[in-house]
């Protein structure tokens, strides 16, 4: 009898993937150079299944709402990569949120990268880079550090450069002081 060498949680490490720039002339990257930009892609090896969602630092916690699931009413925090396939109406705070073809998010979301290919509708802050692929569509305040839009993607509302993040709890509030700007 043949033992598989996954048998006692021993694996044989995968290999390298190789890597090499892709110019894509289909997107643009606007931010404050205004210039094009390239792509890094991994060239997976011929076994291994392909992903198109980048890579969530070990340990890190990721929720996906699969297909034909709603999630409705919700805040979501301490979540590193949130993945919609399905609907979520929701507050969060997060690292990563990628929006797939079939997937919505309504509310409001604070992020750090967002990949939308679905739609999003409601107030996003993207603090370093929102990427809106052919197939995605962004309505409502948002607010970027860095935009990329393939041809095709749709954004529409009150947009601005310069996301900042926002502290959770504001000493202003407690001390009754404002500023003027």
């Amino acid at each position: 009898m043949a033992i598989s060498p996954h048998f006692f949680n021993k694996r044989e490490p995968e290999p390298t993937p190789a890597r090499h720039v892709v110019p894509t002339p289909s997107a643009r990257s606007y931010g404050a150079s205004g210039t094009s930009s390239t792509q890094t892609v991994a060239t997976p090896p011929a076994d291994s299944p392909v992903s198109t969602s980048p890579p969530v630092a070990e340990g890190g916690s990721k929720l996906t709402v699969g297909p034909n699931i709603k999630l409705k009413g919700v805040e979501i925090t301490d979540c590193d990569t949130l993945l919609v396939e399905g609907l979520v109406e929701a507050t969060m705070d997060s690292r990563v949120i990628q929006i797939s073809e079939r997937g919505a998010f309504k509310g409001s979301a604070e992020i750090d990268i967002a990949e939308i290919h679905g739609q999003f509708d409601g107030n996003l802050t993207v603090r370093q880079k929102l990427t809106i692929h052919a197939t995605g569509k962004v309505t409502g305040t948002v607010r970027y550090g860095k935009l990329v839009i393939e041809e095709g993607g749709q954004l529409t509302g009150d947009i601005q450069f310069g996301a900042m993040a926002v502290p959770k709890s504001s000493n202003q509030e407690k001390s009754g002081l404002s500023l003027a700007g």
